[in-house]
C-alpha cells in the first residue's frame, strides 16, 4: 500500500487527530483529498473541513468503507461502541491504527469480530508542535508493511519507537505523561529564576529553551545524558554545587517514583 494514495479515514476529530492532520498534511505525506473525518459534533467537523480541507462525516460506517487506514482517535470509554458499529463494514483489507490509552490491541480486535489489521499507537501531547514522542506495537494480522505506514504517519508529528505490546504501559508512565513532568520543572527552574530577579517571562523562556536545548543534545550528539552532565559541571563551579543539592534531595529517586508510578497507574486502568 502506497501512503501517498491511500485513503485515510479517521473517526474522532479531537485535539490529537487535530495534529496528527497538521503533521501529515504539513508533511506532504498525504493530501487533504485522502482523508475523511468523522466525530459525534458537527461544529467540530465544520471547524476541521475549514482549517485542513479535509472531507467529513457523521457516518462512521461511510468513513470506515472508503478508507484503507482507518486512525481510531475516540476516547477509551468509547471504544467498545465504536467496535461494534463498525464492525459489519470491517474487513481483512483495513489497517486500523488506535491512539486510545488503555485500550489492548486484543480487545480490538474481538471487538471487529477478528477482522482487520491492529495497530496500536501512544502519541503525546507534544505531537500538537510536531514533537510527539511515539511508541508503536504491532497487534493482531498487522503487517511489516502496515507498520512502515503507520510509522510514516506518526513521524510527521515527531519520533517514534516501536515496543513489544507489553511495555506499552511503560511507555504510557514514561513518554506519555512526561511532559507534565518537564512542565512542572520548567515552572520550577522559572520560579527560581524570577526569584533571583528575573522577570517572569524571561526567567520561563531561558527555563525552556534549557530544557528543549538539553533535550536536542541528548538526541543528536550521540552522548549520554551522563557524558553530556559532565561536560556542563565544571570543578568547584555553580553546575556542581546545584546537582549537590539535588543529589542530596533525592530528585533521581523521585523521578524514577513518578514514572514508575504513573506505569502502574496505567497498568490498573488497563484492567
Amino acid at each position: 500500500m502506497d501512503v501517498k494514495t491511500l485513503k485515510l479515514g479517521v473517526i474522532g476529530g479531537g485535539a490529537m487527530a487535530e495534529n496528527i492532520l497538521r503533521g501529515v498534511l504539513a508533511s506532504g505525506l498525504i493530501s487533504a483529498s485522502q482523508i475523511t473525518v468523522s466525530d459525534i459534533q458537527s461544529r467540530r467537523l465544520k471547524y476541521l473541513k475549514e482549517a485542513f480541507k479535509v472531507s467529513t462525516s457523521l457516518d462512521n460506517h461511510e468513513i470506515v468503507s472508503g478508507a484503507d487506514v482507518i486512525l481510531l482517535a475516540v476516547k477509551p470509554q468509547n471504544m467498545k461502541v465504536l467496535l461494534s458499529e463498525i464492525n459489519p463494514v470491517t474487513d481483512e483489507k483495513k489497517l486500523l491504527l488506535s491512539i486510545a490509552a488503555g485500550v489492548k490491541s486484543g480487545a480490538i480486535s474481538q471487538g471487529l469480530s477478528g477482522k482487520g489489521r491492529i495497530i496500536r499507537i501512544m502519541p503525546n501531547i507534544a505531537a500538537k508542535v510536531l514533537e510527539s514522542a511515539s511508541a508503536l506495537c504491532l497487534g493482531p494480522s498487522a503487517t511489516g508493511d502496515d507498520l512502515t505506514i503507520a510509522k510514516k504517519i506518526f513521524e510527521a508529528v515527531g519520533k517514534t519507537v516501536v515496543i513489544d505490546e507489553e511495555l506499552m504501559d511503560a511507555v504510557t508512565g514514561l513518554s506519555g505523561s512526561g511532559p507534565a513532568y518537564f512542565f512542572l520543572i520548567i515552572e520550577a527552574m522559572a520560579d527560581a529564576g524570577v526569584k533571583a530577579g528575573l522577570t517572569r517571562s524571561t526567567a520561563q523562556k531561558l527555563a525552556a529553551q534549557t530544557c528543549f536545548g538539553a533535550a536536542k543534545l541528548v538526541l543528536d550528539a550521540g552522548e549520554t545524558p551522563a557524558k553530556l552532565k559532565d561536560l556542563v559541571t565544571s570543578p568547584g563551579g555553580t553546575t556542581i554545587a546545584g546537582i549537590h543539592v539535588l543529589e542530596k534531595g533525592s530528585a533521581r529517586g523521585i523521578i524514577m517514583d513518578a514514572v514508575e508510578a504513573a506505569v502502574n497507574r496505567s497498568k490498573e486502568l488497563g484492567k
